[in-house]
C-alpha cells in the first residue's frame, strides 16, 4: 500500500448556460501516479433534471492489466454567495479498468443555476474536487510533473492564476482598503470571489453596444453579493451606475435613429419616385431633340 495522496483542483466551467448535453472534461490532473479528471453532464443525464459530475480516470483502455485505486472523492458546487450554500457530496470508490467513472448524477437542480441563486455567476460554474488515494493495486507510471492543472498564486491572501497576477496586484495598490471588511474565510470560495471581482470589473470595461441588460442585471446581483462579502466597492458600484446610465443613452439614441429614418422612409420613397420621373423626362427629352430625316420622303417622291 502507497503512502496516502490527495489533491484539490478548482474546475471552472465556463459559458454554462450555452452547453449542450454532450459531456464536457477538466483538464487531466495526477494524483497517486494515476491521471483523473472531472466529468460533468450540463445537461439531464439520462433524463436527470440534475447536473451531475463524475470523477474519471482517462484513457482506460491504456490502463496495466490488475490496475485498481481505491479512492476518495469529495466534490463541491461552489456557491458563490455563501459557502453555506455550496453543495459538497463524498464517496469511497474503488477504481478499476471495468469501472473507471465514479461520482454523483445529482448534484443540484438544473433549476437551481441561474445567478440569483449563486451557483451560476457571470455564466461560470465552479466545481472544487479532492481526491484521496487510499490504496493502490498494480502501478502506473506517471509524473506528477506531468498534470495539466495550473499552480495558483497567492496575492494578499487570495489564490489567483498566474495570468490574473498583475491585475490583482494593481487593484490591491489602487483601492487599499478593498478587503479591510472582508469576511469570507474559506480559500475556495476567497477564490471564487475574486473571479467574480475580476469578471465583472472586465465586464464593466466592455462598449455600451456589447453590453445587454441582462448582463448588466447580471452585475448588479454579482456586485450585491461582493458587497456583502465585506468588500469595499463603492467606485465599483459607481462605475457600474456610469455604465447603465451610458447604455440608457445608447438606447435612447438608436431608438430616436429609428424613428427619424421611420420619418424620412416617406421622403426617400418620393425621391425614388423623381428620380424616375426625371429619367423618364431626359429619355422624352432626348426624343425630342432627334433630328428629323427627310431622305424618305424624298426617295419616295422620285
Amino acid at each position: 500500500m502507497e503512502t496516502k495522496l490527495d489533491t484539490t483542483i478548482t474546475w471552472v466551467i465556463k459559458n454554462f448556460s450555452s452547453l449542450q448535453s454532450a459531456p464536457i472534461y477538466s483538464e487531466i490532473f495526477v494524483v497517486g501516479g494515476c491521471k483523473w479528471r472531472i466529468k460533468a453532464f450540463p445537461k439531464r443525464y439520462y433524463n436527470n433534471e440534475y447536473i451531475s459530475l463524475f470523477v474519471d480516470v482517462p484513457h482506460k483502455e491504456s490502463l496495466p492489466i490488475g490496475w485498481r485505486r481505491h479512492a476518495k472523492l469529495s466534490l463541491t458546487l461552489i456557491n458563490q454567495f455563501s459557502e453555506n450554500l455550496s453543495q459538497l457530496k463524498v464517496r469511497q470508490q474503488w477504481f478499476d479498468q471495468k469501472l473507471s467513472s465514479w461520482g454523483f448524477p445529482a448534484m443540484i437542480p438544473l433549476t437551481e443555476l441561474h445567478a440569483k441563486k449563486g451557483f451560476l455567476v457571470n455564466g461560470e460554474l465552479k466545481v472544487v474536487a479532492k481526491i484521496e488515494v487510499l490504496e493502490v493495486v498494480g502501478k502506473l507510471d506517471v509524473s506528477q510533473e506531468s498534470s495539466s492543472v495550473v499552480e495558483t498564486v497567492d496575492v494578499n491572501g487570495f489564490q489567483v492564476l498566474p495570468s490574473q497576477v498583475e491585475s490583482v496586484k494593481r487593484l490591491f495598490e489602487k483601492h487599499l482598503d478593498i478587503v479591510s471588511k472582508f469576511r469570507l474565510k474559506n480559500p475556495y470560495l476567497k477564490t471564487a470571489c475574486m473571479n467574480v471581482l475580476l469578471s465583472l470589473i472586465q465586464t464593466l470595461c466592455q462598449s455600451p453596444q456589447e453590453l445587454s441588460n441582462d448582463g448588466l442585471s447580471d452585475a448588479g446581483v454579482a456586485l450585491e453579493y461582493l458587497i456583502e462579502t465585506g468588500l469595499k466597492l463603492d467606485w465599483l458600484e459607481k462605475k457600474l451606475g456610469e455604465v447603465k446610465e451610458k447604455k440608457k443613452k445608447e438606447e435612447a439614441c438608436l431608438v430616436r435613429l429609428r424613428e427619424m429614418d421611420e420619418q424620412l422612409q416617406p421622403f426617400k420613397k418620393r425621391c425614388l419616385d423623381i428620380e424616375d420621373q426625371i429619367s423618364k423626362e431626359k429619355e422624352e427629352l432626348l426624343a425630342a431633340r432627334e433630328p428629323l430625316s427627310l431622305y424618305d420622303d424624298i426617295d419616295n417622291i422620285a
